[in-house]
């Protein structure tokens, strides 16, 4: 990969990641109801997903699930419901008594470390627009003369990096806005408003096509 290829892959990245999206509304989601330092683990888990995405494309699985419509709906299906699953358990969540926390006055929903990790990495791993950007994008910046494995490698730390530091200003300008949300009315409203979204955005993924299947090229 040229230095003006990467710089090229950084600009457009970076405009992918700031647009909002699954990624974005469950950092803003974790970061008002856990604060910044614990969102981190829901960030950290969305950032395995990505570089999981990166590989399965890279290896040319991502190319081969989307010639299978079969596979690509699976994914598709699976991804959806778990966005509607995150979306429907912060509509839920209490926004009074012993789930609000004593310093914030937020209500936290039940979510272990482990829960916030896996829902991070899911939400990530199982977006098909995510396998459509890697398989038709990614090919479009690497050097079939040079190796692949250090070009996925340079791609994969790009994203990340630029990944990891929008989706930590997400959390924090949610985070920011913390002091509006100090009633149990407001909190409800809160709850509702991010779990909307999250089952709205969960909701589209069941209209999005495979765009790169053989038919479609033809």
């Amino acid at each position: 990969m040229t230095f003006d290829n990467w710089i090229t892959f950084l600009m457009a990245w970076s405009l992918i990641a700031i647009s909002p999206g699954s990624g974005a509304v469950l950092s803003m989601s974790h970061g008002l109801s856990y604060g910044l330092k614990r969102a981190s683990v829901t960030i950290l888990g969305l950032q395995i997903g990505l570089v999981l995405i990166v590989i399965i494309a890279g290896v040319g699985v991502g190319a081969l699930l989307l010639t299978s419509n079969l596979a690509f709906n699976i994914v598709k299906i699976f991804g959806a419901l778990y966005l509607i699953y995150l979306g429907w358990l912060q509509w839920c969540a209490p926004a009074s008594g012993k789930a609000m926390d004593r310093s914030t006055s937020v209500a936290i929903p039940t979510l272990s470390v482990s829960q916030r990790l896996m829902s991070g990495f899911l939400t990530n791993a199982t977006n098909p627009k995510a396998i459509l950007f890697m398989v038709a994008v990614l090919p479009q910046f690497i050097d079939a003369n040079r190796p692949l494995w250090s070009q996925l490698l340079t791609l994969a730390v790009t994203m990340v990096g630029i990944d990891v530091l929008v989706m930590h200003g997400y959390a924090f300008a949610a985070r920011a806005f913390q002091r509006f949300f100090n009633s149990p009315e407001v909190v409800r409203i809160q709850n509702r408003m991010f779990g909307g979204l999250l089952m709205a955005i969960g909701a589209g993924l069941f209209f999005v096509q495979n765009t790169l299947r053989p038919s479609s090229v033809n």
